[in-house]
């Protein structure tokens, strides 16, 4: 039997630390930073080669809560799917299932209602707002600052009560269908959502004020983990990752979707990369996302539905499957992937909250995709991270893993 990844990684450190010996005859060491450590983000583990402090070299190891979701999904209907991808980035899940809606109606050739559109952009900005409150506030727990988190965090759930209203579901949503919303918004989710919109800035203003010109956190953060423009295009970073080393990519702009394009925003970036600046960016952000809302539901069209007209694809209505055959029928076909897809191959993407969240969907015309892979930003910027570390202090390294904001789930599809 093969020897465990990590005793390998383990057995190269200490023949390095065989080799290296420091002037003053002292010995390096092994770390094993995770893979169940407070500090890390979900289960992942870095092993690191320290002399005292001080990181000397870092290897990465991934992998243990892989769960064959792009395998998994050869052999389910796209509806079964959905599920799937509320567990990449489980802090801003509505994102994720929104971009796999936009991969299939590209499939399918499927035109979304201007209102649905809005209604998704809605969503899909109250999800980077939860995601983004959720890496910046606890970045301030890595560096000593807990009141912010306390107070902001209420908030999250206060999203949540949102989404609640929308799905039934607070976390993992599988929220949508193809072609839209499985109902319209009630009254209730219209109401919390003005709620959120009239307190929510205030009380963000304020976690600004508690954390962001604080000295102890400035001098944790500033010069902490600095990205160049350079190094964050090579190794593929793109979100707020990208954006706070100084290039304005975001895919809303680039690439619009869901009437993107009518919207007025502006693209927050930094100039060092460092972990200060992917702080501020997301800071930034979260008030881009608060104009986006408001204008999304000062603009929203009164009529339009809150679905396509695509009754082969879209699920009946409820009550109907309780109560008539012929529909209860259709959604077991519909659900079990009997109505047919055209062949194609097509890649869409979407702005998620760690940047270009993409799906790569390949349709051989059966009731499952033949191909279907998952973009994750997570998955591609962590590469860089043993890298980020080198020479820094432990210290230093909790507060760069934490302002990258690397997801496990994501990570780890």
């Amino acid at each position: 039997m093969s020897q465990p990844l990590t005793k390998k990684i383990e057995d190269r450190y200490y023949d390095e630390i065989r080799m290296h010996e420091n002037e003053d005859g002292s010995e390096l060491s092994i770390l094993n930073l995770g893979p169940t450590h407070p500090a890390t983000h979900g289960i992942f583990q870095n092993v690191l080669l320290m002399d005292g402090e001080r990181i000397v070299d870092a290897e990465s190891t991934v992998g243990y809560i892989h769960r064959a979701f792009e395998k998994i999904a050869e052999n389910r209907p796209f509806y079964q799917i959905t599920p799937l991808t509320d567990r990449m980035n489980y802090c801003s899940s509505p994102i994720n299932n929104m971009g796999w809606w936009l991969t299939v109606e590209k499939l399918l050739n499927i035109e979304i209602p201007k209102r649905v559109q809005y209604m998704r952009v809605i969503v899909m900005e109250l999800s980077r707002i939860a995601d983004h409150l959720i890496c910046n506030s606890i970045l301030g727990v890595d560096s000593g600052a807990f009141t912010g988190f306390l107070h902001i965090f209420t908030y999250r759930e206060h999203i949540y009560e949102i989404f609640e209203e929308i799905s039934g579901a607070r976390l993992t949503t599988n929220m949508g269908r193809i072609g839209g919303f499985e109902r319209d918004w009630s009254d209730a989710a219209w109401a919390k959502l003005h709620k959120f919109m009239a307190e929510f800035p205030d009380a963000w203003e304020e976690f600004d004020r508690l954390l962001t010109r604080n000295t102890i956190f400035m001098n944790r953060c500033i010069n902490v983990g600095p990205l160049s423009v350079e190094k964050a295009l090579q190794y593929g970073f793109t979100g707020p990752n990208l954006r706070a080393a100084g290039v304005d990519y975001d895919v809303r702009v680039a690439q619009p979707y869901c009437s993107y394009e009518d919207f007025e925003f502006d693209i927050p970036v930094g100039k060092t990369g460092d972990t200060y600046d992917r702080y501020m960016v997301r800071q930034q952000e979260v008030r881009e996302s608060l104009k986006i809302i408001r204008q999304a539901i000062a603009k929203m069209p009164k009529e339009g539905g809150y679905h396509a007209d695509v009754p082969d694809y879209y699920l009946p209505p409820k009550q109907d499957v309780y109560n008539n055959m012929e529909a209860l029928i259709y959604h077991f076909k519909i659900v079990m992937g009997e109505i047919p897809v055209p062949k194609g191959e097509v890649y869409s993407c979407v702005e998620g909250g760690n940047g270009e969240l993409g799906f790569y969907l390949v349709s051989d015309g059966s009731r499952v995709p033949f191909r279907l892979h998952f973009r994750r930003p997570c998955f591609i910027y962590y590469q860089y991270y043993t890298e980020m570390i080198k020479g820094c202090y432990l210290s230093d390294a909790i507060l760069i893993l934490s302002s990258l904001n690397v997801i496990a789930g994501e990570l780890d599809a």
